[in-house]
């Protein structure tokens, strides 16, 4: 890798993908995906997915790349984006990773931690001692052996609560303590950039507007394909995804859940709110005010930093290289 990577980020609904067109247009780049469920075939609507026409002629990656029952992992991405990059500056174009799934953002810059697999007999003990004492009470046990952990972990988060513990009874060593442990992996750091906007509203009314689009573009027939496919159950990482979990639930209600839209629209406001959490402790990034800004203002606006940042760039590796000589 011997120039920077430029990170697009930002939550749902920002206008990352109108952006990143024009941004890879005017750098002669193509476009790494990082979404979680952009990798999956079948979920087009509900993705809010960039079809062939869509995309202008620009190149796309980790788009449709798996089946709906297939899982695809932070670490997979890290490797599937690394190989791409590779590629696509040996063809002497610029690099674009565009996306709000911001723990592949995250892996890609300072790596993973080396974590055991899911244990099914941990879960299950950890899950019996939840019935009969209650989840506040392995919060409590979890504030013992990894206070770190259940600082950030909230109460009333299962899922996050039996990770830690489990991490811990298999590896004997706190989850906390092994997140630390880890290496990049980029060579040069990246160009960072996130769509932020100053207004909360205005956000959550482009998700509400931007839902009822899919709904007149035919998502409740994308959803019954899903549901009625054999090989695709109600927990797998695809149908947890926003909209899809709720239409789910929908459909193997009897379709008598009058407010099942409303849960979607407010599971979709609850994803942007951690992902612009995340953005938050990110360190080094360029807030780009997408509510405030036009699309030509955005893309100005990133271009003249990713200019200076490329010189900048060019300049050490090749003053690296005369020294090499």
């Amino acid at each position: 890798m011997s120039e920077p990577v430029v990170f697009i980020m930002g939550a749902t609904a920002c206008g990352k993908t109108e952006l990143s067109l024009q941004l890879a247009n005017k750098l002669n780049a193509e476009i790494i995906s990082v979404d979680s469920a952009l990798v999956y075939r079948g979920l087009d609507i509900g993705t809010a997915k960039p079809d062939f026409a869509e995309r202008q002629g620009v190149q796309h990656h980790l788009i449709d790349i798996c089946e709906p029952w297939q899982n695809y992992s932070a670490a997979r991405f890290c490797e599937d984006a690394c190989r791409l990059i590779a590629q696509i500056q040996e063809r002497g174009k610029k690099v674009l990773l565009v996306g709000g799934t911001m723990l592949y953002f995250k892996a890609l810059e300072s790596g993973l931690a080396r974590l055991p697999d899911a244990d099914r007999q941990v879960r299950n003990q950890l899950s019996s001692q939840a019935e009969k004492a209650g989840w506040a009470s392995l919060h409590r046990e979890l504030q013992q052996v990894d206070p770190a952990a259940a600082k950030r972990i909230h109460p009333n988060d299962p899922q996050r609560i039996v990770r830690a513990l489990e991490v811990y009874r298999l590896a004997g060593e706190p989850l906390s303590y092994l997140q630390k442990k880890t290496t990049g992996k980029l060579a040069v750091p990246p160009v960072k950039f996130a769509l932020v906007p100053n207004d909360r509203s205005w956000l959550h009314n482009r998700i509400e507007q931007r839902f009822e689009s899919m709904i007149q573009a035919g998502f409740m027939n994308e959803m019954q394909r899903l549901y009625d496919n054999p090989r695709i159950e109600a927990e797998l990482p695809a149908m947890r995804s926003v909209g899809y979990r709720q239409a789910w639930q929908y459909i193997q209600g009897g379709k008598t859940d009058e407010l099942w839209k409303e849960k979607a629209v407010a599971a979709t406001r609850q994803l942007a709110k951690r992902q612009l959490t995340w953005l938050r402790g990110m360190s080094n990034v360029n807030i780009i005010a997408c509510d405030l800004l036009s699309l030509e203002q955005q893309t100005s606006a990133v271009l003249d930093d990713v200019d200076k940042r490329f010189v900048v760039a060019s300049l050490k590796l090749n003053g690296k290289e005369t020294h090499e000589r």
